[in-house]
């Protein structure tokens, strides 16, 4: 059994893959904060395996410290761990990022198992945007060819730095309003409009690059925040939400 661990900025998301049992349908996420209860957490959670781990493919985009805790643990377990790492190209995905290493190992990962539901040849461009503490919207050409994208803070991040960085903001949340007529509404909207329009940005340059619209996909716990608004402003376009493209993506590299 091969874990799976997708380790994001303020939780991990864990899964396994069985060459017999397949991918298990349910997704566990530990908190890494506080991060000292993250061995003991993870410890658990492994314990709890329906047969032992023997290795592990792994994202980190938490820093050095929080991946030398994890290492630490999964090689006790006798279930040492194999970071992904973005290359110039994997399986049919090319990376045309100008240092193809310097691309996050998690949108390398979402865009190689989004990939995957892929025919060889696309007539249009695809576009994953990702919502989570930061919000990600990737372009892949018809070629597959990824193409670059954008990072930009995620909802609830947006919300924070409101919060935080003025004197008579509040932290807010809520749907978005056509016309706010109280500070709460005012926030909450800004922020579903700067997301929803960074996406319709790509999508726009997409379809006018390709001569054609773009299939986006959507992804990350900020989905929901910003659903209605996406879908509204870009009603024309097939809107997929897929659960968890990370983890689609290091299920691959086990089948390498």
């Amino acid at each position: 059994m091969i874990v799976l661990m997708d380790v994001g900025n303020s939780r991990i998301k864990l899964g396994w893959q069985h060459p017999s049992m397949g991918r298990e349908p349910t997704v566990h996420a530990i908190s890494l904060r506080p991060l000292d209860a993250l061995p003991d957490l993870l410890r658990k959670w492994l314990s709890a395996l329906p047969i032992p781990a023997t290795g592990a493919w792994g994202v980190n985009v938490a820093g050095s410290v929080v991946g030398q805790r994890i290492e630490q643990v999964l090689q006790a377990s006798g279930a040492p761990i194999q970071w992904m790492l973005p290359t110039a190209e994997q399986f049919e995905i090319r990376n045309a990022y100008d240092n193809p290493e310097q691309l996050g190992a998690d949108r390398w990962s979402a865009l190689l198992g989004m990939a995957e539901h892929l025919a060889t040849k696309q007539t249009s461009a695809t576009i994953l945007a990702t919502f989570g503490t930061a919000t990600t919207i990737d372009t892949l050409s018809p070629e597959l060819v990824f193409e670059g994208g954008l990072i930009l803070p995620g909802p609830a991040l947006m919300r924070q730095s409101l919060a935080q960085g003025t004197a008579n903001l509040p932290l807010a949340s809520g749907a978005g309003n056509n016309f706010p007529k109280n500070t709460l509404q005012a926030i909450s909207t800004g922020v579903v409009a700067a997301q929803a329009g960074a996406v319709w940005r790509q999508c726009m340059i997409a379809e006018q690059h390709y001569n054609a619209p773009p299939i986006l996909y959507v992804s990350g716990g900020g989905w929901p925040e910003v659903e209605s608004e996406i879908r509204t402003r870009l009603a024309h376009l097939n809107v997929t939400f897929v659960a968890n493209p990370v983890l689609d993506g290091l299920a691959r590299m086990t089948k390498n």
